[in-house]
């Protein structure tokens, strides 16, 4: 076999994979993002909440509702990132790109997540302007760290796609980044896991 024809075969691996990123990517724009920071926890959203601890490993932590940007700010700022559930998600992380290398070479899954980051980032800075606004929060620092958060979880839930793609077990729905992906689809910030507490925005 010829090194060009090696390369149409993993060209063909490739493209159905990196087809749902661009799917994904896609509907990024239509998401409401930040439209009910602050606002009581729906029924679903609550849910969501509690499947996303269980799958993060801290079933029965208490979910706690930041009722301003102040207080959002201040729950990610002191965010430990040695934390427990910082390290859950990391090896969870690893775990999936261990996973999406099985089907895609590391440069197809670096370009495939870049242009998913690209577009998150676009459509979250444009979303949080107009609730910015409504909620006379100037603060640039805080800006960046709900973009970032909400940039950092679209990665994520774009590399469970991709893992998805490679085990027929995996569900991609009911992973811990797509029901956290999801918190933020209802308009939410889920900002942190600190101690006992799961603080949502």
């Amino acid at each position: 076999m010829y090194p060009d024809d090696i390369d149409l075969e993993q060209l063909e691996r490739e493209v159905p994979v990196l087809s749902r990123l661009r799917r994904f990517a896609d509907g990024l724009e239509l998401i409401p993002w930040f439209s009910r920071l602050g606002e009581p926890l729906s029924r679903s959203t609550r849910q969501l909440a509690d499947d996303y601890l269980d799958r993060l490993g801290f079933p029965g932590t208490e979910v706690a509702v930041l009722p301003s940007w102040d207080e959002a700010a201040a729950a990610s700022e002191t965010f430990d990132w040695s934390s427990p559930a910082w390290e859950a998600e990391e090896l969870a992380r690893a775990d999936l790109t261990g996973r999406a290398l099985e089907a895609i070479s590391e440069e197809a899954l670096q370009l495939g997540l870049s242009v998913v980051s690209d577009k998150a980032g676009h459509a979250v800075k444009s979303a949080l302007l107009d609730t910015a606004a409504l909620w006379d929060m100037v603060d640039e620092e805080v800006h960046n760290l709900s973009v970032g958060s909400a940039v950092q979880t679209t990665h994520n839930a774009a590399l469970t796609l991709l893992a998805a793609a490679v085990d027929p077990d995996l569900d991609p729905a009911d992973h811990l980044f797509a029901l956290k992906f999801r918190l933020f689809e209802q308009g939410r910030w889920p900002v942190s896991v600190i101690g006992s507490s799961f603080n949502i925005f």
